[in-house]
């Protein structure tokens, strides 16, 4: 298969990269680096990267930023953040994208344990979260060419010890156990499923 990691460099997204590229063909896009050049906050850099790609077979998406902090705190440009990027982005990613899989492809997209299991100054993070499982469970049902579904993983390992002290009780999700839900996404036949990583 020829797949678009989008934020394949990232902590999850090196790892699934590797893990992927024993037998496919993979194309890491990012912001700043990587193969191919894409700002999901942006529809035409998304158009822009997606028609520079010829017979892809699946898009990944382990990217997305939302503004963690006291709800007190939250401005309505503060709840912007995570709806202009993780939210809107990965739904325009599928909305722009629908257009240049191949039929019989496939959609993966990201959340986090935040939807079902939010912590301390996670109230726009955790909102989005839940709003792209609902997407994606909505969408599956419309899609009929492509397969959509969401890897939603705890706190992974490789990040333990950044987030820890947010996470308190929480144990590391192996990042094998991570990596192989984005494979049952890619590799199965799954579709509109929410697959929930845990430790």
């Amino acid at each position: 298969m020829k797949i678009l990691v989008i934020g394949g460099s990232g902590t999850i997204g090196k790892k699934v990269v590797k893990f992927l590229k024993q037998k496919h063909e993979v194309l890491i896009g990012g912001r700043n680096s990587g193969d191919v050049k894409i700002d999901l906050e942006d529809i035409h850099s998304i158009e822009k990267a997606l028609s520079s790609i010829s017979e892809l077979d699946a898009i990944v998406n382990i990217s997305g930023e939302a503004k963690w902090d006291k709800f007190d705190n939250l401005t309505e440009d503060d709840f912007y953040i995570g709806i202009k990027s993780k939210l809107m982005g990965q739904v325009n990613l599928v909305r722009i994208g629908n257009k240049f899989l191949n039929k019989g492809g496939s959609f993966t997209l990201t959340t986090g344990i935040l939807a079902d299991d939010p912590v301390d100054m996670t109230t726009s993070a955790a909102m989005v979260n839940g709003a792209i499982n609902s997407f994606v469970k909505a969408v599956a049902l419309e899609l009929e060419n492509h397969r959509i579904n969401v890897v939603s993983a705890g706190l992974v390992e490789d990040a333990f010890e950044k987030y820890k002290d947010y996470f308190p009780g929480h144990d590391p999700v192996p990042m094998q156990k991570v990596i192989n839900g984005y494979v049952k996404s890619i590799e199965g036949k799954i579709n509109g499923e929410i697959i929930k990583v845990n430790a």
